[in-house]
């Protein structure tokens, strides 16, 4: 709650404002009632906005709630474009529990398992579940790195994972590094609770938002000079919001930095199934192993999840990978606050033993996840609208620079609020990323069938066109209006002043013919 003095001859009164409620209040007479509702009797955690609920990425899906499109029966409603989830390839995962009942403990061949997996507990997870979830973490990785069940910590999908490797690594004001733009939920997930800080390390357009150890250095000396103690590096690779990878030199520069400075590498790898083209995905796992194996292990920790790869977001699936013994011990009493359900883990280990279909899985949905991204960016390019090159994830970094009326946030903002109320698209602004460059947009193209990205696209291709020709009409007025500026002023005689030709415009003929 934010009171606000009034300036008034009542200024003793204070007004209040709840946020994302829409109320103002009176402190002398509406927060008694507020108090009689119970607010008073929260935590001031409970109370308070650290869930970052009120920024624009999550108002943009509130604009989508309040009016969902559909295409047969709201086709004039929002399209939500900021939702990164993978629906292209649900249909081959259906096939397969159709064709194996068995992986369900509710179906009569299945249900021999109902009362061991029913009763089962183990925060450790069900053997077999851990098997198949390093069995496959090392197939998405192409071979290129292995892992061992035994360091397979379970959580209620990856925000999970992020929140109990934050409490599990540092203190309350205690801060990690995060190269921008990142993923704006990472505020929530890793600080809300755990009290820690997000620090940026700042990361430019003009080398397409590559980390380098210049920034990081930067980044890690300004913290420490502000009397922050830095405890690790958080990184996303593939990059949430930008589609790209990290690549080899980068990450073993971390791992190396990581290592003479002793604090952590978090690399959240959840997109690593979501590679579609080249260059090749490598990760950290891969890295610790062939180029800096002498690096201290212990630092190194790894976040996955079957949300993005596989498009199974409710199915709550986190996995933390630990090199650390005594994080995995202690991540793994904390998992008892969010264990996956044992019917859902014995699904998915027989789902995931299945080489076969994981190897047909995985080639498919890249090839549907490349065909959507070059439909979605070469239909962008028609209008000349660019997105940064990239060959991962579920949607492109765009670029709207140029439709930017000033280049400040709050510009982008204007923007934004345009395409959410008119164009009617859910994308979400740079700025809501931490991106200090005003005018790139997040926007999601996985989470449609291909009817609706057309329509996506067309609302895209309307406003850019009209925007363009909005553009043009200035500048011609611009222009025309210098050019009146710019022709000599005469003086007249009052002779003149009652001519006839006087009244003529002074771009008529006839005015120039008599000169």
């Amino acid at each position: 709650m934010v009171f606000l003095p009034m300036a008034s001859a009542y200024s003793s009164y204070l007004l209040a404002f709840q946020p994302g409620s829409g109320l103002l209040i009176s402190s002398e007479s509406d927060t008694k009632s507020m108090a009689c509702q119970g607010i008073d009797l929260l935590s001031t955690k409970a109370a308070g906005n650290g869930h970052g609920e009120n920024s624009s990425y999550f108002d943009g899906w509130k604009a989508y709630d309040t009016n969902p499109f559909d295409l047969r029966h709201n086709r004039g409603g929002v399209i939500q474009m900021g939702l990164a989830e993978n629906q292209l390839s649900l249909d081959l995962i259906e096939e397969w529990s159709k064709n194996h009942p068995e992986a369900s403990i509710c179906t009569p061949e299945g249900v021999s398992q109902f009362k061991r997996i029913a009763n089962f507990q183990d925060y450790h997870g069900l053997p077999e579940f851990r098997k198949a979830m390093a069995q496959f973490m090392g197939q998405v990785r192409g071979g290129k790195a292995t892992f061992d069940p035994d360091r397979v910590v379970m959580s209620g999908g990856a925000t999970g994972a992020q929140e109990t490797l934050a409490f599990c690594l540092a203190n309350p004001g205690e801060a990690f590094l995060v190269p921008t733009p990142y993923y704006p939920a990472f505020d929530r997930d890793c600080c809300w609770r755990s009290g820690i800080k997000l620090l940026p390390i700042e990361c430019h357009s003009f080398n397409d938002f590559r980390l380098t150890k210049e920034a990081l250095v930067s980044a890690y000396d300004g913290a420490r000079r502000q009397g922050v103690s830095v405890k690790g590096i958080l990184i996303t690779n593939p990059s949430n919001p930008l589609g790209t990878i990290t690549d080899r030199d980068t990450l073993a520069m971390l791992a190396t930095f990581a290592t003479e400075h002793r604090i952590h590498l978090v690399c959240d790898e959840i997109y690593a199934g979501s590679v579609f083209a080249t260059p090749e995905y490598v990760s950290i796992a891969e890295v610790i192993e062939r180029d800096v194996p002498w690096c201290n292990r212990d630092l190194i920790h790894i976040v996955y999840s079957l949300s993005k790869d596989f498009g199974l977001p409710g199915f709550r699936v986190g996995i933390i990978y630990s090199y650390n013994d005594a994080v995995v011990a202690a991540a793994r009493r904390m998992s008892s606050f969010g264990l996956v359900s044992s019917q859902t883990q014995y699904f998915l280990a027989r789902m995931l033993s299945d080489e076969e279909f994981i190897v047909r899985f995985l080639q498919e949905s890249k090839r549907r996840l490349a065909a959507r991204h070059e439909r979605f960016t070469s239909g962008l390019r028609e209008v000349g609208i660019g997105c940064l090159r990239g060959n991962a994830g579920l949607f492109s970094w765009m670029d709207l620079r140029r439709m930017l009326r000033v280049k400040t946030a709050e510009a982008e903002l204007e923007l934004w609020r345009v395409i959410i109320h008119q164009v009617k698209l859910n994308v979400s602004p740079g700025t809501s990323f931490h991106c200090r460059e005003p005018g790139w947009f997040r926007v999601c193209h996985a989470n449609m069938d291909d009817e609706t990205m057309e329509v996506a696209l067309g609302r895209i291709h309307d406003f850019v066109r009209q925007h363009q020709q909005r553009r043009v009409k200035a500048e011609r007025w611009a222009a025309n209006r210098q050019l009146r500026l710019s022709l000599p002023h005469h003086h007249f005689s009052a002779a003149h002043l009652s001519s006839p030709l006087a009244l003529l415009s002074p771009q008529s003929p006839m005015v120039r013919a008599t000169s």
